[in-house]
């Protein structure tokens, strides 16, 4: 009887022990499976709970999200996520490459081609034959007239040592020399030859004198007006030839570096779609714009029946033939104001976030630089959805904390 009690109490135990452990183990599976979890946002994946609720920002109801314990730059995802999200791998090596850029900017004068109309001697001026910038002057137009004490003066003695030329002697000697120093000084103040002669018609010495331009072309800008005084050297009038125009364009810094001077660019025109015309590249900025890293070059472009106007929008197309380098998908490069970066099949289903530096781009591809592990492939569709499922899953993004 002792014996069968003793056994019972012994079956009693081990029963007792048998069920402590089992909810020792329940329950410290459901604290692990309570630790692996927490509460996102799928609006605000930066909000992180450990218990369920609303969204402290958009107040929608949280999502839970089972903690991905992968290294920090790692994502795993499954087959069906990777057909979901599209993503696809390569691995890449070096092409050779032909690229085409286009580039915008808008026509400008020639700077180069602009001549100034400008006051020969200090006085007023009496009258301005022409007051609207985008007149066209033609050569031995008058343009001004001007009202000079100077010119007045240096007028008489020439008139004073044409008269002097008929007297006897020395008289008649030291006129001669008197009348090509008057002449000389005529000639500085840009008076022509039919001018000078026509003084030593004239009784009346006149301190009004009439100017002419001496070159063609289009009235860019008017300085003068008409009652103002000038000093010598002063401009009155600015003319540009429009048989040449300029365009300038900012230009990616990483494609800037193979662009030379004399580059033949094609350019079109939002104005005449179907006409283009071939420019040379003049003028490459040494300094890159701290800003936008891009880089301002100049193309004179020919206009030679004046068909083209300052102001027209154009489009340059540069392109560079025979580069060298390795060439992905713009959308598969990650940017972001940390870091550009791309992913990377680690193993099937696992990717890694890996920082690049990229180079040109162009036809929707783009450059990348850096080393990158031959055996290893690239994602190069999907690579935003996998960034996306990244920042809901951790709740920060891939580059947080990194910098360039």
């Amino acid at each position: 009887m002792k014996q069968l009690k003793k056994i019972g109490f012994l079956l009693l135990a081990f029963t007792l022990v048998v069920a402590c452990n089992t909810k020792n183990k329940e329950e410290h599976e459901k604290h692990q499976y309570k630790e692996s979890i927490y509460y996102t946002c799928s609006m605000d994946p930066q909000i992180k709970e450990d218990k369920p609720g609303k969204c402290p920002i958009c107040h929608m109801d949280l999502t839970p999200i089972q903690k991905d314990n992968g290294a920090s730059n790692e994502i795993s995802l499954s087959d069906q996520q990777m057909k979901l999200g599209n993503i696809t791998t390569a691995i890449i090596s070096e092409s050779q490459s032909s690229l085409q850029a286009g580039y915008t900017g808008v026509l400008t004068i020639n700077q180069e081609k602009i001549k100034s109309i400008s006051a020969r001697a200090m006085g007023r001026i009496e009258k301005l034959y022409f007051k609207t910038e985008g007149d066209y002057i033609q050569k031995n137009q008058a343009v001004y007239q001007l009202y000079s004490e100077p010119i007045a003066i240096a007028k008489q003695d020439y008139v004073t040592a044409y008269r002097q030329l008929a007297m006897p002697g020395d008289f008649g000697k030291n006129a001669k020399n008197m009348l090509d120093a008057a002449r000389q000084k005529l000639v500085f103040y840009g008076l022509s030859n039919a001018q000078i002669e026509s003084i030593k018609k004239t009784n009346e010495v006149s301190p009004y004198t009439t100017f002419y331009s001496t070159y063609s072309g289009t009235i860019s800008e008017i300085v003068a007006t008409e009652g103002s005084y000038v000093m010598e050297g002063a401009a009155i009038i600015k003319l540009a030839d429009l048989s040449s125009l300029w365009l300038e364009t900012q230009v990616n810094v990483n494609y800037a570096k193979s662009l030379r001077l004399g580059q033949t660019a094609t350019i079109s025109f939002m104005d005449y779609p179907t006409k283009t015309i071939k420019a040379a590249i003049s003028f490459i900025n040494p300094e890159i714009n701290p800003d936008s890293r891009l880089l301002l070059i100049r193309m004179e472009v020919p206009n030679p029946n004046m068909l083209l106007k300052p102001g027209m929008q154009a489009n340059a197309q540069l392109i560079q033939s025979n580069l060298k380098g390795m060439f992905i998908p713009i959308d598969a490069v990650i940017r972001d104001e940390n870091a550009t970066f791309i992913w990377v099949e680690k193993s099937h289903g696992v990717f890694e976030n890996v920082m690049v530096e990229t180079g040109v781009e162009s036809n929707g591809m783009i450059e990348i630089k850096s080393e990158i592990d031959p055996n290893k492939k690239v994602v190069i569709t999907g690579a935003y959805a996998i960034n996306s499922e990244y920042k809901f899953r951790k709740g920060n993004d891939p580059m947080a904390g990194m910098k360039m």
